[in-house]
Protein backbone atom coordinates (compact mmCIF):
# COMPACT_ATOMS: atom_id res chain seq x y z
CA UNK A 1 0.00 0.00 0.00
CA UNK A 2 2.79 2.34 0.79
CA UNK A 3 4.52 1.57 -2.43
CA UNK A 4 1.40 2.46 -4.53
CA UNK A 5 0.89 5.72 -2.78
CA UNK A 6 4.39 6.71 -3.40
CA UNK A 7 4.00 5.88 -7.08
CA UNK A 8 0.87 8.05 -7.35
CA UNK A 9 2.64 10.90 -5.69
CA UNK A 10 5.53 10.48 -8.02
CA UNK A 11 3.10 10.46 -11.01
CA UNK A 12 1.44 13.69 -9.92
CA UNK A 13 4.75 15.28 -9.42
CA UNK A 14 5.61 14.49 -13.02
CA UNK A 15 2.32 16.03 -14.36
CA UNK A 16 2.63 19.43 -12.61
CA UNK A 17 5.51 20.74 -14.76
CA UNK A 18 3.46 20.01 -17.90
CA UNK A 19 0.45 21.91 -16.65
CA UNK A 20 2.60 24.84 -15.73
CA UNK A 21 4.06 24.84 -19.20
CA UNK A 22 0.63 24.90 -20.79
CA UNK A 23 -0.55 27.73 -18.58
CA UNK A 24 2.51 29.77 -19.40
CA UNK A 25 1.95 29.23 -23.10
CA UNK A 26 -1.70 30.26 -22.85
CA UNK A 27 -0.79 33.37 -20.92
CA UNK A 28 1.86 34.18 -23.43
CA UNK A 29 -0.61 33.80 -26.34
CA UNK A 30 -3.24 35.88 -24.58
CA UNK A 31 -0.76 38.61 -23.90
CA UNK A 32 0.35 38.63 -27.51
CA UNK A 33 -3.25 38.99 -28.72
CA UNK A 34 -3.94 41.77 -26.25
CA UNK A 35 -0.75 43.50 -27.28
CA UNK A 36 -1.76 43.21 -30.94
CA UNK A 37 -5.23 44.60 -30.29
CA UNK A 38 -3.84 47.44 -28.22
CA UNK A 39 -1.32 48.20 -30.92
CA UNK A 40 -4.10 48.30 -33.54
CA UNK A 41 -6.20 50.56 -31.35
CA UNK A 42 -3.29 52.88 -30.75
CA UNK A 43 -2.51 52.86 -34.48
CA UNK A 44 -6.16 53.63 -35.33
CA UNK A 45 -6.29 56.47 -32.89
CA UNK A 46 -3.03 57.78 -34.21
CA UNK A 47 -4.36 57.64 -37.74
CA UNK A 48 -7.63 59.33 -36.77
CA UNK A 49 -5.89 62.10 -34.94
CA UNK A 50 -3.23 62.45 -37.56
CA UNK A 51 -3.48 65.98 -39.16
CA UNK A 52 -3.55 64.63 -42.76
CA UNK A 53 -6.20 61.96 -42.15
CA UNK A 54 -8.31 64.23 -39.95
CA UNK A 55 -8.22 67.02 -42.55
CA UNK A 56 -9.20 64.61 -45.30
CA UNK A 57 -12.23 63.36 -43.35
CA UNK A 58 -13.24 66.84 -42.42
CA UNK A 59 -12.88 67.90 -46.06
CA UNK A 60 -15.19 65.13 -47.24
CA UNK A 61 -17.79 66.00 -44.63
CA UNK A 62 -17.58 69.69 -45.55
CA UNK A 63 -18.06 68.97 -49.26
CA UNK A 64 -21.06 66.78 -48.55
CA UNK A 65 -22.56 69.38 -46.24
CA UNK A 66 -21.93 72.12 -48.81
CA UNK A 67 -23.68 70.06 -51.49
CA UNK A 68 -26.72 69.60 -49.29
CA UNK A 69 -26.80 73.28 -48.42
CA UNK A 70 -26.50 74.26 -52.08
CA UNK A 71 -29.35 71.93 -53.04
CA UNK A 72 -31.52 73.34 -50.27
CA UNK A 73 -30.73 76.85 -51.48
CA UNK A 74 -31.67 75.90 -55.06
CA UNK A 75 -34.95 74.42 -53.88
CA UNK A 76 -35.75 77.56 -51.93
CA UNK A 77 -34.95 79.70 -54.98
CA UNK A 78 -37.20 77.53 -57.13
CA UNK A 79 -40.06 77.89 -54.64
CA UNK A 80 -39.51 81.65 -54.51
CA UNK A 81 -39.47 81.78 -58.30
CA UNK A 82 -42.72 79.86 -58.52
CA UNK A 83 -44.28 82.14 -55.94
CA UNK A 84 -42.99 85.18 -57.77
CA UNK A 85 -44.42 83.89 -61.05
CA UNK A 86 -47.75 83.25 -59.39
CA UNK A 87 -47.78 86.72 -57.86
CA UNK A 88 -46.77 88.22 -61.20
CA UNK A 89 -49.55 86.37 -62.99
CA UNK A 90 -52.05 87.50 -60.39
CA UNK A 91 -50.70 91.02 -60.71
CA UNK A 92 -50.98 90.88 -64.51
CA UNK A 93 -54.52 89.56 -64.25
CA UNK A 94 -55.50 92.29 -61.82
CA UNK A 95 -53.91 94.86 -64.10
CA UNK A 96 -55.78 93.46 -67.09
CA UNK A 97 -59.03 93.52 -65.18
CA UNK A 98 -58.33 97.09 -64.09
CA UNK A 99 -57.77 98.05 -67.72
CA UNK A 100 -61.01 96.31 -68.68
CA UNK A 101 -62.86 98.30 -66.03
CA UNK A 102 -61.40 101.51 -67.45
CA UNK A 103 -62.40 100.40 -70.95
CA UNK A 104 -65.92 99.78 -69.73
CA UNK A 105 -66.13 103.30 -68.33
CA UNK A 106 -64.86 104.78 -71.59
CA UNK A 107 -67.28 102.63 -73.59
CA UNK A 108 -70.15 103.78 -71.42
CA UNK A 109 -69.34 107.42 -72.15
CA UNK A 110 -68.87 106.72 -75.83
CA UNK A 111 -72.09 104.78 -76.02
CA UNK A 112 -74.08 107.73 -74.72
CA UNK A 113 -72.68 109.74 -77.63
CA UNK A 114 -73.44 106.92 -80.07
CA UNK A 115 -76.97 106.54 -78.73
CA UNK A 116 -77.61 110.28 -79.11
CA UNK A 117 -76.35 110.18 -82.71
CA UNK A 118 -78.45 107.12 -83.49
CA UNK A 119 -81.58 108.74 -82.07
CA UNK A 120 -80.84 111.93 -84.00
CA UNK A 121 -80.41 109.99 -87.23
CA UNK A 122 -83.64 108.10 -86.61
CA UNK A 123 -85.53 111.34 -86.01
CA UNK A 124 -84.13 112.70 -89.27
CA UNK A 125 -85.27 109.60 -91.15
CA UNK A 126 -81.81 108.19 -91.74
CA UNK A 127 -81.83 104.40 -91.92
CA UNK A 128 -78.56 102.51 -91.61
CA UNK A 129 -78.03 98.93 -92.87
CA UNK A 130 -76.32 98.21 -89.56
CA UNK A 131 -77.46 99.15 -86.10
CA UNK A 132 -74.79 100.15 -83.57
CA UNK A 133 -74.62 97.51 -80.87
CA UNK A 134 -74.49 98.38 -77.21
CA UNK A 135 -70.78 98.31 -76.40
CA UNK A 136 -71.35 98.52 -72.65
CA UNK A 137 -70.68 95.31 -70.80
CA UNK A 138 -73.59 94.15 -68.73
CA UNK A 139 -72.76 94.26 -65.05
CA UNK A 140 -69.72 95.62 -63.33
CA UNK A 141 -66.29 94.21 -64.04
CA UNK A 142 -64.18 93.58 -60.97
CA UNK A 143 -61.08 91.47 -60.41
CA UNK A 144 -62.18 87.94 -59.59
CA UNK A 145 -59.76 85.46 -58.02
CA UNK A 146 -61.37 82.55 -59.87
CA UNK A 147 -60.91 84.11 -63.31
CA UNK A 148 -58.10 82.65 -65.35
CA UNK A 149 -55.89 84.34 -67.88
CA UNK A 150 -57.97 82.85 -70.70
CA UNK A 151 -61.09 84.44 -69.18
CA UNK A 152 -59.56 87.91 -69.26
CA UNK A 153 -58.33 87.35 -72.81
CA UNK A 154 -61.81 86.26 -73.91
CA UNK A 155 -63.39 89.25 -72.18
CA UNK A 156 -60.94 91.66 -73.78
CA UNK A 157 -61.61 90.06 -77.18
CA UNK A 158 -65.36 90.46 -76.63
CA UNK A 159 -64.93 94.16 -75.85
CA UNK A 160 -62.75 94.61 -78.93
CA UNK A 161 -65.33 92.84 -81.11
CA UNK A 162 -68.14 95.05 -79.82
CA UNK A 163 -66.03 98.14 -80.46
CA UNK A 164 -65.31 96.98 -83.99
CA UNK A 165 -68.99 96.24 -84.67
CA UNK A 166 -70.00 99.63 -83.26
CA UNK A 167 -67.34 101.36 -85.34
CA UNK A 168 -68.54 99.67 -88.54
CA UNK A 169 -72.17 100.50 -87.69
CA UNK A 170 -71.23 104.16 -87.18
CA UNK A 171 -69.44 104.19 -90.51
CA UNK A 172 -72.53 102.67 -92.11
CA UNK A 173 -74.69 105.37 -90.49
CA UNK A 174 -72.33 108.08 -91.74
CA UNK A 175 -72.44 106.62 -95.24
CA UNK A 176 -76.25 106.52 -95.18
CA UNK A 177 -76.44 110.18 -94.10
CA UNK A 178 -73.92 111.21 -96.75
CA UNK A 179 -75.79 109.30 -99.46
CA UNK A 180 -79.08 110.93 -98.49
CA UNK A 181 -77.46 114.36 -98.45
CA UNK A 182 -76.05 113.83 -101.93
CA UNK A 183 -79.45 112.69 -103.23
CA UNK A 184 -81.09 115.84 -101.89
CA UNK A 185 -78.39 118.12 -103.24
CA UNK A 186 -78.51 116.52 -106.67
CA UNK A 187 -82.28 116.89 -106.77
CA UNK A 188 -82.25 120.53 -105.71
CA UNK A 189 -79.49 121.35 -108.16
CA UNK A 190 -81.68 119.87 -110.86
CA UNK A 191 -84.20 122.67 -110.24
CA UNK A 192 -81.57 125.37 -109.98
CA UNK A 193 -81.16 125.45 -106.20
CA UNK A 194 -77.75 125.38 -104.50
CA UNK A 195 -78.04 124.99 -100.72
CA UNK A 196 -75.12 126.12 -98.59
CA UNK A 197 -73.78 122.76 -97.40
CA UNK A 198 -70.10 122.14 -96.75
CA UNK A 199 -68.54 119.76 -99.24
CA UNK A 200 -65.70 117.48 -98.16
CA UNK A 201 -64.75 116.17 -101.62
CA UNK A 202 -63.23 112.95 -100.24
CA UNK A 203 -64.40 109.36 -99.96
CA UNK A 204 -63.62 105.67 -100.34
CA UNK A 205 -64.53 102.46 -98.50
CA UNK A 206 -63.84 102.38 -94.79
CA UNK A 207 -60.97 100.16 -93.65
CA UNK A 208 -59.87 100.42 -89.99
CA UNK A 209 -56.40 101.95 -89.69
CA UNK A 210 -53.53 99.65 -88.86
CA UNK A 211 -52.33 100.02 -85.31
CA UNK A 212 -55.16 102.40 -84.49
CA UNK A 213 -56.62 102.64 -81.02
CA UNK A 214 -59.96 101.26 -79.96
CA UNK A 215 -61.67 104.63 -79.65
CA UNK A 216 -64.80 105.11 -81.74
CA UNK A 217 -64.86 108.89 -81.26
CA UNK A 218 -63.49 109.59 -84.74
CA UNK A 219 -66.26 107.57 -86.38
CA UNK A 220 -68.87 109.11 -84.08
CA UNK A 221 -67.67 112.62 -84.95
CA UNK A 222 -67.84 111.71 -88.63
CA UNK A 223 -71.48 110.70 -88.11
CA UNK A 224 -72.16 114.00 -86.37
CA UNK A 225 -70.67 115.90 -89.32
CA UNK A 226 -72.63 113.82 -91.82
CA UNK A 227 -75.87 114.40 -89.91
CA UNK A 228 -75.18 118.14 -89.76
CA UNK A 229 -74.77 118.22 -93.55
CA UNK A 230 -77.91 116.16 -93.99
CA UNK A 231 -79.82 118.52 -91.70
CA UNK A 232 -78.75 121.49 -93.80
CA UNK A 233 -79.68 119.72 -97.03
CA UNK A 234 -83.06 118.63 -95.66
CA UNK A 235 -83.81 122.15 -94.39
CA UNK A 236 -83.21 123.40 -97.92
CA UNK A 237 -85.37 120.58 -99.27
CA UNK A 238 -88.28 121.45 -96.99
CA UNK A 239 -88.08 125.05 -98.14
CA UNK A 240 -88.18 124.05 -101.81
CA UNK A 241 -91.67 123.95 -103.41
CA UNK A 242 -91.57 120.31 -104.47
CA UNK A 243 -94.77 118.92 -102.92
CA UNK A 244 -97.84 118.28 -105.02
CA UNK A 245 -100.36 120.95 -103.92
CA UNK A 246 -103.42 118.66 -104.33
CA UNK A 247 -104.22 115.18 -102.93
CA UNK A 248 -103.00 112.14 -104.80
CA UNK A 249 -100.60 112.13 -107.69
CA UNK A 250 -102.27 115.15 -109.33
CA UNK A 251 -103.57 115.01 -112.91
CA UNK A 252 -102.42 117.84 -115.14
CA UNK A 253 -104.90 119.49 -117.46
CA UNK A 254 -102.49 122.11 -118.80
CA UNK A 255 -98.70 122.44 -118.74
CA UNK A 256 -96.20 125.27 -118.41
CA UNK A 257 -95.29 127.43 -121.38
CA UNK A 258 -96.95 128.51 -124.62
CA UNK A 259 -100.44 127.11 -125.29
CA UNK A 260 -103.69 128.08 -126.97
CA UNK A 261 -105.57 130.52 -124.77
CA UNK A 262 -109.01 129.05 -123.92
CA UNK A 263 -110.71 132.45 -124.15
CA UNK A 264 -108.97 134.05 -127.12
CA UNK A 265 -108.18 130.82 -128.97
CA UNK A 266 -104.66 131.95 -129.79
CA UNK A 267 -101.16 131.18 -128.55
CA UNK A 268 -100.38 132.59 -125.12
CA UNK A 269 -97.90 131.94 -122.36
CA UNK A 270 -99.16 129.86 -119.46
CA UNK A 271 -97.15 130.80 -116.33
CA UNK A 272 -97.96 127.66 -114.32
CA UNK A 273 -99.52 124.22 -114.47
CA UNK A 274 -103.17 123.30 -113.94
CA UNK A 275 -104.35 120.36 -111.82
CA UNK A 276 -107.75 118.88 -112.71
CA UNK A 277 -109.72 118.76 -109.43
CA UNK A 278 -113.29 119.28 -108.34
CA UNK A 279 -114.47 122.35 -106.47
CA UNK A 280 -113.71 122.15 -102.75
CA UNK A 281 -110.60 119.94 -103.08
CA UNK A 282 -108.03 120.84 -100.37
CA UNK A 283 -105.05 122.84 -101.59
CA UNK A 284 -101.71 122.37 -99.76
CA UNK A 285 -98.58 124.48 -99.56
CA UNK A 286 -95.81 123.07 -101.74
CA UNK A 287 -93.25 124.08 -99.08
CA UNK A 288 -93.00 125.92 -95.81
CA UNK A 289 -92.79 129.71 -95.81
CA UNK A 290 -94.63 132.93 -95.14
CA UNK A 291 -97.90 133.98 -96.73
CA UNK A 292 -97.32 137.28 -98.56
CA UNK A 293 -100.72 137.50 -100.26
CA UNK A 294 -104.13 136.03 -99.54
CA UNK A 295 -107.07 137.52 -101.50
CA UNK A 296 -108.49 138.20 -104.95
CA UNK A 297 -105.99 139.04 -107.71
CA UNK A 298 -107.62 139.80 -111.07
CA UNK A 299 -107.61 136.84 -113.47
CA UNK A 300 -106.13 134.62 -110.70
CA UNK A 301 -109.38 134.92 -108.79
CA UNK A 302 -108.92 133.99 -105.15
CA UNK A 303 -105.20 133.47 -104.75
CA UNK A 304 -102.59 132.72 -102.08
CA UNK A 305 -98.89 133.55 -102.57
CA UNK A 306 -96.17 132.11 -100.29
CA UNK A 307 -92.56 133.24 -99.98
CA UNK A 308 -90.19 130.28 -99.42
CA UNK A 309 -86.96 132.24 -99.22
CA UNK A 310 -84.01 132.21 -101.63
CA UNK A 311 -86.14 134.25 -104.06
CA UNK A 312 -88.72 131.46 -104.48
CA UNK A 313 -92.49 132.00 -104.25
CA UNK A 314 -95.52 129.91 -105.18
CA UNK A 315 -99.03 130.91 -106.22
CA UNK A 316 -102.31 128.99 -105.79
CA UNK A 317 -105.08 130.47 -107.91
CA UNK A 318 -108.79 130.13 -108.85
CA UNK A 319 -109.59 128.87 -105.34
CA UNK A 320 -113.11 128.86 -103.99
CA UNK A 321 -111.99 129.52 -100.43
CA UNK A 322 -108.83 130.93 -98.78
CA UNK A 323 -107.76 129.42 -95.47
CA UNK A 324 -104.75 131.55 -94.52
CA UNK A 325 -103.93 135.20 -93.97
CA UNK A 326 -101.09 137.43 -95.13
CA UNK A 327 -98.10 137.35 -92.76
CA UNK A 328 -98.87 133.86 -91.53
CA UNK A 329 -96.06 131.28 -91.36
CA UNK A 330 -96.99 127.85 -92.60
CA UNK A 331 -95.41 124.46 -93.06
CA UNK A 332 -95.02 122.41 -96.19
CA UNK A 333 -98.14 120.34 -96.76
CA UNK A 334 -100.33 122.65 -94.67
CA UNK A 335 -103.76 123.43 -96.16
CA UNK A 336 -104.09 126.97 -97.54
CA UNK A 337 -107.64 126.81 -99.00
CA UNK A 338 -110.03 124.95 -101.30
CA UNK A 339 -109.98 124.66 -105.09
CA UNK A 340 -112.58 126.32 -107.29
CA UNK A 341 -113.04 128.23 -110.51
CA UNK A 342 -112.79 131.92 -109.59
CA UNK A 343 -111.19 134.54 -111.82
CA UNK A 344 -110.31 133.84 -115.45
CA UNK A 345 -111.19 130.15 -115.48
CA UNK A 346 -113.27 127.80 -117.63
CA UNK A 347 -113.93 125.26 -114.86
CA UNK A 348 -112.82 123.88 -111.48
CA UNK A 349 -109.05 123.39 -111.28
CA UNK A 350 -105.99 124.62 -109.38
CA UNK A 351 -103.52 126.92 -111.10
CA UNK A 352 -100.08 126.43 -109.51
CA UNK A 353 -97.07 128.65 -110.14
CA UNK A 354 -93.42 128.70 -109.03
CA UNK A 355 -91.53 131.98 -109.36
CA UNK A 356 -87.87 132.80 -108.87
CA UNK A 357 -87.04 136.47 -108.49
CA UNK A 358 -90.55 137.35 -109.68
CA UNK A 359 -90.27 135.37 -112.92
CA UNK A 360 -92.34 132.24 -113.55
CA UNK A 361 -90.43 128.94 -113.95
CA UNK A 362 -91.67 125.45 -114.78
CA UNK A 363 -93.29 123.91 -111.65
CA UNK A 364 -93.27 120.40 -113.11
CA UNK A 365 -89.52 120.12 -112.53
CA UNK A 366 -90.11 120.79 -108.82
CA UNK A 367 -92.97 118.29 -108.67
CA UNK A 368 -90.78 115.62 -110.33
CA UNK A 369 -88.00 116.30 -107.82
CA UNK A 370 -90.52 115.99 -105.00
CA UNK A 371 -91.57 112.57 -106.23
CA UNK A 372 -87.91 111.44 -106.36
CA UNK A 373 -87.11 112.77 -102.90
CA UNK A 374 -90.42 111.92 -101.23
CA UNK A 375 -88.68 109.60 -98.77
CA UNK A 376 -86.85 112.60 -97.30
CA UNK A 377 -89.96 114.71 -96.78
Amino acid sequence: MTVKSDERVIGLGRQQPRQRHRSAAYLLLTGAVALLLGTNAVTGLALYFAPEINGLMRKDNSALSHAYEQRITELRLEVDRLHSRQYAQMGDMNLQMHELVQQQEVLSEQHEYVRALTDMARDMGIASPQTPTDPVITGSIAPQPHLSGSDTVALAASISTMQHETRMALVSLSDAATLSTNEILDGLRGVGLEPQVAETGIGGPFIPARGSGESIIDEANAVADALARYHSAKTALLAAPIRIPVPGSGVLSSGFGNRKDPFLNRTAFHSGIDFRVTTGTPVFAAAGGKVVFAGTNGGYGKMVEIDHGNGLTTRYAHMSQIGVTAGQSILGGQRVGLSGSTGRSTGPHLHFEVRRGGSAIDPSRFIATGRTLSSHL
